[in-house]
């Protein structure tokens, strides 16, 4: 993950002001929109007991926020105890009389982390066993906790590197941050192997480990990695029910992470899974081609280099999820490494809970295989391009499926079969290249015989190469002309909240339409939603506060007409939507502004390696399964308001489609 990318001085006075306001200070409690499940009432008494620890702590760490070096780098370490209780408080998010004590015991933990920080000291830091720590997202600033397992030993050897492995934890929709921080200093969880540490991430409450839940993972992980000596060869994925869902899908979209996958339960995909070829109304054409962000079954082939041992009970229902993988990794010519625990429902058999252990531990051994002779991988986005020294920068078809067989030959050749690519690399970092320093190897790409440079004398070797025609060639120097979708630049309009992005608050309000009133919903539903379902309180500035350091570091998110922001003034013709009179304008039609809204993902004309989004936040609705928590909504929309919003649709979608490869309209209703 790349660095938090903001100054010091910026960082600290965001730092204080969110701790003397309100951990939530961003968002208006809304309490009909908390937890699925209602909280209980708390007692004036033990109210007015744990604000008045929370005051001291907010004190505690505004003081902390001023100063410089390891108080300030340690900080979320003691403001992951605040958030917990202040949200439980003032999002009625207290689900058991017992968590009143909880709640007492974490703030307690704080202030004595806080005074500890305060004397120079962070005895935490190299304490062994059961451990909570947190981080700041470079996603919003909001702060999330992480659990960790350190090993014994640990406090005596602390250079020493050690195998780490990543446990994703199941559902629970009564999983707020007091809850999560109280388990983690408790249960060490299912696997606690020896010499080993083993990351809990939150995840960001219960979206399977997507979206921003996705990202946590990874920058707990990075979090752990600054802070503890971690084996990069012997990382490991595991998880159980939607962990298990999440070590699916992280395993085959992050093939080149892990030395190991083993995933428990879960799910595997949608349509099947939840039957929705059987449901009326079925899913839209989108909503279908959208399936193939999140489906493991569509990246199976990615395990070719990521050593997997899968888990059911033989009568858990979830053992779908498996049967799944296996019928799509057999397409692919490969057999699923399958343990069934005999006459077990949705846990563990003890039998087979030894079996998996020891054969996760083998492949861990063995450590990664950082530079495999032959790689395969595929893709349907650029959202996932890469697995080891492969990385693709361009498709030909976005949502078709793309493939890469590339294998290191004798006689210094890289051979490389590829479909649906236009664009990618290949890179061996020092030390890495297969080939001897000097050589000059042969690359052969569908055919095409590529002249290539000699490897580096520290036996580093890259190269990058386009397709023209129908012949591969190594790529020029000088950038391509106009727009192109590439990582991280891609869509769909879910993309936006998997990096840094703020919301734009139009400075003239909403109009009194009912497009007005929609977009308005649609702005407080952002705000709302995103605290509830991502645990975090959303970056937001008025459109006339908007700094060049935010365009330059943030995805934007704007509302109702582009052309109202001062800022767009000079770019807003680049935009694929335009308003006239009252109408609005996409490609060569018009619809009525006053019911019409429209909705996109798109490079920001004021810095093209960012979005802009217009109307939109994350496109799925509701609490629902965790397998309908996938994209609803393509790169855009044309949405009739006067229909109200289902769970599928944020109303009657009129018109939608994605983008080309070069960010024009491509494929309608």
């Amino acid at each position: 993950m790349r660095s938090f990318c903001v100054d010091i001085q910026a960082r600290r006075f965001a730092i204080v002001l969110a701790v003397i306001a309100s951990a939530v200070s961003n968002v208006v409690p809304i309490h009909a929109q908390r937890l699925m499940v209602p909280g209980i009432d708390v007692p004036s008494a033990v109210e007015s007991s744990l604000r008045q620890k929370l005051h001291r702590l907010g004190d505690a760490i505004a003081a902390l926020g001023s100063e410089e070096g390891m108080a300030l780098d340690l900080l979320p370490d003691v403001e992951i105890y605040y958030k917990a209780v202040s949200v439980a408080l003032d999002y009625d998010e207290f689900i058991r009389e017992s968590e009143f004590e909880v709640a007492d015991e974490l703030l307690e933990q704080g202030l004595k982390r806080a005074a500890w920080l305060g004397e120079g000291r962070a005895p935490w830091t190299v304490r062994e066993g059961l451990v909570v720590r947190g981080y700041r997202s470079r996603i919003d600033d909001s702060v999330q906790p992480y659990g960790l397992v350190v090993p014994a030993g640990y406090s005596t050897s602390k250079s020493i590197p050690r195998r780490t492995d990543v446990w994703l934890h199941g559902r629970d929709n009564r999983l707020t941050e007091l809850k999560f921080i109280n388990q983690r200093q408790k249960s060490p969880g299912q696997f606690v192997p020896d010499n080993t540490f083993v990351l809990h991430p939150y995840g960001r409450f219960c979206n399977a480990f997507k979206f921003a839940g996705e990202v946590d993972v990874f920058e707990s992980l990075e979090a752990v990695k600054r802070h503890y000596a971690v084996d990069e060869q012997r990382v490991a994925i595991r998880g159980f029910s939607m962990g298990g869902a999440g070590c699916w899908h992280l395993a085959v979209h992050h093939p080149d992470v892990w030395v190991a996958s083993a995933p428990g339960a879960g799910f595997a995909e949608s349509a099947e899974y939840l039957g929705l070829w059987k449901k009326d109304p079925k899913p839209s054409w989108y909503q279908q081609q959208l399936w193939h962000c999140y489906d493991a079954t569509d990246y199976a082939l990615n395990l070719f280099n990521n050593p997997t041992v899968a888990y059911s009970g033989e009568i858990d229902k979830q053992i779908q999820a498996a049967e799944m993988m296996r019928q799509s990794l057999e397409r692919e010519g490969m057999r699923l490494r399958h343990v069934i625990g005999p006459k077990t429902a949705h846990s563990y058999h003890p039998l087979a809970k030894k079996e998996v252990a020891e054969r996760v531990d083998a492949i861990v051994r063995r450590g990664k295989d950082s530079v495999p002779r032959h790689v395969k991988f595929t893709t349907w986005t650029l959202r996932y391009p890469r697995s080891h020294w492969v990385a693709l920068q361009g498709l030909e078809r976005h949502w078709s499926r793309a493939r890469v067989d590339a294998e290191i030959l004798p006689g210094n050749e890289i051979r490389v079969d590829v479909e649906n690519v236009t664009a990618f690399s290949m890179q061996f970092g020092a030390g890495d290249s297969p080939f001897a320093a000097g050589v000059v190897p042969v690359v052969r790409v569908n055919q095409s015989i590529v002249a290539t440079d000699a490897v580096a004398s520290d036996r580093s070797w890259s190269i990058s190469l386009t397709r023209r025609g129908d012949r591969w060639g190594v790529a020029g120097s000088s950038p391509s002309q106009g727009l192109r979708k590439v990582p991280g630049l891609q869509g769909p309009i879910d993309d936006v909240f998997m990096d840094r992005f703020v919301i734009v608050q139009p400075t003239g309000g909403f109009p009194n339409t009912p497009a007005g009133r929609w977009i308005e919903s649609e702005f407080n539903r952002l705000k709302r939603e995103w605290r509830a379902q991502f645990r975090g309180a959303p970056l937001m500035v008025s459109a006339d506060e908007l700094t060049a350091e935010q365009i330059e570091s943030c995805h934007l998110i704007l509302w109702g007409d582009p052309s109202d922001y001062p800022f767009m003034t000079e770019s807003v013709s680049e935009l694929p939507v335009a308003w006239e009179g009252q109408s609005i304008r996409f490609g060569n039609e018009r619809f009525p502004a006053a019911h019409v809204v429209p909705l996109f993902i798109y490079p920001n004309p004021l810095n093209p390696r960012r979005y802009v989004v217009l109307n939109s936040g994350f496109t799925f609705r509701g609490f629902g399964s965790n397998a309908t928590q996938v994209p609803m909504l393509p790169d855009y929309a044309l949405v009739d308001v006067r229909t109200p919003a289902t769970s599928l649709e944020p109303g009657k979608v009129i018109e939608a489609g994605f983008f080309d490869e070069s960010w024009k309209p491509a494929r309608t209703n």
